[in-house]
């Protein structure tokens, strides 16, 4: 198969447009309600494009390139579709609209799963989310691991679906787009902290050691001219320039939040009864 071919898989595309139509059902829902701060069109833009980064990489030319020739293409399909598809869908989801986009039927049924809500209750534990996402990483990344991915289609599907989940989780530590408050707003830039060093440390031993993925280092075609070595500091530099990139949003947007919260406080002196000052 060419590197330039496009491969619609019916079960990427079914579940593309059942998130689509789930979305535009709780989007509308909620309008109606007269919320439209709450359900506007930016949300609709993010979720959009979070529904696209979560599907051209699976059906578009980079998945070809990445099973077959570049490991940086692989990379790159992977923190598009397990780290700003994930992030960006949150972003859109947060608040009530979270809810109104999971059918009420749903919800009801999902509330009385006893064992279902004990498990997502322990898996959004903000150590276990970043835990399980730092061990997904890490242990896919493994060489033996990947390459095996590389040979074993529902292995690789199986990948996928890892890293989509576990960026779920821990990006819904950072974004907390059902307003748990399980964290303040310094430990949820702690959590993206926490996570750009870890993708710094695994970039990092791609960037400085020799190839390490045979499938792709005795790849006799190499796209665009890049050495096994080249290919595979590239795709350090994916990995660490994204988890940046996105360490610098989340600073962006949680600082400001922090110094509001900080300024929303009252001063000591009015919390104090009188004879209590120091």
């Amino acid at each position: 198969m060419s590197w330039t071919t496009w491969y619609p898989a019916p079960f990427i595309l079914d579940g593309a447009a059942i998130a689509l139509m789930l979305f535009a059902t709780g989007f509308a829902r909620l309008r109606r309600r007269g919320r439209r701060d709450l359900a506007n069109w930016r949300r609709a833009a993010l979720f959009l494009l979070a529904v696209a980064l979560g599907t051209l990489p699976l059906v578009s030319p980079l998945d070809e390139a990445g099973d077959t020739y570049l490991l940086s293409a692989h990379m790159l399909q992977h923190v598009l579709i397990g780290e700003l598809a994930p992030a960006l869908a949150l972003v859109a989801l947060r608040g009530p609209l979270l809810f109104f986009v999971v059918p009420a039927t749903v919800l009801r049924r999902l509330a009385r799963l006893t064992p279902l809500r004990g498990a997502l209750a322990f898996l959004l534990r903000p150590r276990v989310s970043i835990a399980a996402w730092a061990l997904v990483i890490a242990a896919w990344h493994v060489p033996a691991a990947y390459d095996y991915t590389l040979t074993h289609q529902t292995v690789h599907e199986l990948a996928h679906l890892s890293f989509i989940a576990v960026g779920l989780l821990a990006w819904s530590q950072v974004v907390d787009p059902a307003r748990r408050n399980a964290l303040d707003v310094s430990q949820r830039l702690a959590c993206a902290v926490a996570m750009t060093v870890f993708a710094v440390a695994v970039g990092s031993v791609l960037l400085f050691t020799a190839p390490l993925y045979p499938a792709y280092a005795h790849q006799g075609t190499r796209l665009f001219g890049l050495s096994p070595a080249a290919d595979q500091q590239l795709a350090a530099l994916v990995m660490i320039g994204e988890q940046l990139c996105a360490l610098a949003l989340c600073a962006a947007f949680l600082l400001p939040a922090r110094a509001r919260a900080r300024r929303a406080l009252p001063p000591v002196a009015a919390i104090l009864r009188p004879g209590e000052a120091a």
